[in-house]
C-alpha cells in the first residue's frame, strides 16, 4: 500500500473545507485511512498547520475506565474482585492518564506541545490553540456534555466537526443534544472515579446525565438526508466536516420526535 504523506492529507483538509482560524472537534481513526507516513504525528501537524495558531484543535481524551466497574468498562474481571479495582485505580492526572480507545491521534494529542486538557477524570478533551484554554477549563464531573462544557462551549464558538475514517456513533457533539431534548427514559446516574482531592486519591461519586449513544449512527444518517455534508476521501477513509451547530440542533429534534426511551433506560 502506498503511504499517505502530509502533503496529501494537506491537501484533503483543503479539499474538505478546513482553513485557518477554524475551531474544530477532531474524531479519527488512523488506521481506517491506512498506512500513513509518519502516523499520529503527521495527522496532528497536518492539523495544527492548517488551522494555524490563531485556530483551535480539540479531540476527546477519554479515560472511562476510571469508572465503576458496574459500569461495564472491566468487563473482563469477576465482580468478586470490583472493589480492588475501587479501592486502587489511579487517581487521575491530566498530565499522564492515557486515553482509553480513543485512538493514536488522540493518544498522542494530549501530551502535544502546546495542548491543553481538562479535568474530568473519564471524559476529558484536549485542545490546542487559541481556544484550548476556554474550552477546556472547568469541566464540571457532573457537566460532562451540557452548556458550559467543552462541547457546549464549542456551540458557542459555532466551532466544526472533523470526522476521519469514524462514524456519528463516535461524534461526541451529538451528547449535547442528549442534554437538551426531552425524551422517554432521560435520568441522571451516579458514577465514581478515582481523583486527587486535598492531595489525597479518593473514590468520588458523581450525579450525571445517564447516555449511551446507541442511536447516534441513525441520527448522522438523517442529518445528511437533510444537511450538506463536505465529504472527501483520504487513503481508505472517508472525511466528513459538518457545522457542529446544525447538527446539534437537528440532533436534539431528531431525538425529541424519534427516541422512543430504548435509550437512557
Amino acid at each position: 500500500m502506498k503511504p499517505i504523506t502530509k502533503d496529501e492529507i494537506l491537501a484533503a483538509f483543503s479539499e474538505i473545507g478546513l482553513h485557518k482560524g477554524q475551531t474544530l472537534m477532531v474524531h479519527t481513526s488512523l488506521s481506517s485511512i491506512g498506512y500513513v507516513c509518519g502516523g499520529a504525528q503527521t495527522v496532528i501537524e497536518a492539523l495544527t498547520e492548517t488551522v494555524g495558531p490563531e485556530g483551535t484543535i480539540m479531540m476527546p481524551t477519554q479515560s472511562w475506565k476510571n469508572l465503576d466497574p458496574e459500569d461495564g468498562v472491566h468487563w473482563t474481571v469477576p465482580e468478586e474482585y470490583w472493589q480492588i479495582i475501587r479501592d486502587n485505580w489511579p487517581a487521575y492526572d491530566k498530565n499522564i492518564t492515557p486515553t482509553n480507545t480513543m485512538g493514536a491521534v488522540a493518544e498522542m494529542f494530549r501530551s502535544w506541545p502546546g495542548a491543553l486538557r481538562s479535568d474530568h477524570p473519564a471524559r476529558s478533551v484536549a485542545a490546542w490553540g487559541k481556544n484550548a484554554e476556554y474550552l477546556t477549563k472547568d469541566h464540571d464531573l457532573s457537566n460532562i456534555f451540557g452548556e458550559g462544557s467543552p462541547i457546549g462551549k464549542l456551540y458557542e464558538l459555532d466551532g466544526d466537526v472533523l470526522l476521519i475514517g469514524v462514524d456519528y456513533d463516535k461524534n461526541t457533539s451529538i451528547h449535547l443534544a442528549d442534554v437538551r431534548a426531552t425524551y422517554p427514559g432521560k435520568h441522571n446516574c451516579v458514577e465514581h472515579s478515582a481523583v486527587m482531592e486535598g492531595g489525597k486519591r479518593v473514590w468520588k461519586a458523581y450525579e450525571t446525565l445517564f447516555v449511551d449513544g446507541e442511536d447516534f449512527v441513525d441520527i448522522g444518517a438523517a442529518f445528511e438526508q437533510e444537511t450538506d455534508v463536505n465529504k472527501c476521501i483520504l487513503g481508505n477513509a472517508q472525511l466528513r466536516l459538518m457545522s457542529q451547530r446544525k447538527l446539534v440542533d437537528f440532533a436534539t429534534k431528531w431525538i425529541t420526535q424519534n427516541r422512543n426511551g430504548s435509550t437512557g433506560k
